[in-house]
């Protein structure tokens, strides 16, 4: 013991050191996150306004539309010299029109965006779809 807490000895609780010093981690009030609804609320209003609360939605997953997707720039490659490539039976949903094509593709998928198309068709090329031809313009 020191002589500062020699010299308090008997006469208060805490022997010079305060109420909270020397009890963990009093003085700074806990440690980590510890009182943020309590004593620290107002800095986590102030520089954190959006620690409450939900933010932002997901839908269902049985409301989902999730694609499998294959862009322009990989067909060539997918297609290892053929000039037709399925892309349903590898259980690709949609072509996407990233990348460039050179060669003249026949590309069987169910969708496709409209650049995809574009890119395809200016290469020499053609889609076909499932039931319904919905990216074709009318």
């Amino acid at each position: 013991m020191g002589t500062k807490a020699n010299k308090h000895r008997g006469r208060n609780r805490y022997h010079g050191r305060g109420k909270k010093a020397g009890r963990g981690a009093g003085k700074r009030g806990g440690r980590g996150n510890a009182g943020i609804n309590k004593h620290r609320v107002m800095t986590r209003i102030k520089y954190m306004p959006n620690h409450w609360g939900m933010h932002g939605f997901n839908r269902h997953p049985t409301l989902r539309t999730v694609y499998v997707t294959v862009n322009v720039s990989q067909l060539e490659e997918m297609a290892k010299g053929s000039d037709t490539i399925n892309l349903t039976e590898m259980g690709i949903d949609k072509i996407l029109g990233s990348g460039r094509i050179n060669t003249a593709l026949k590309v069987i998928v169910e969708e496709a965006s409209a650049r995809a198309v574009e890119k395809i068709e200016a290469a020499g090329g053609s889609i076909e779809g499932g039931d319904d031809d919905t990216w074709e313009e009318e």
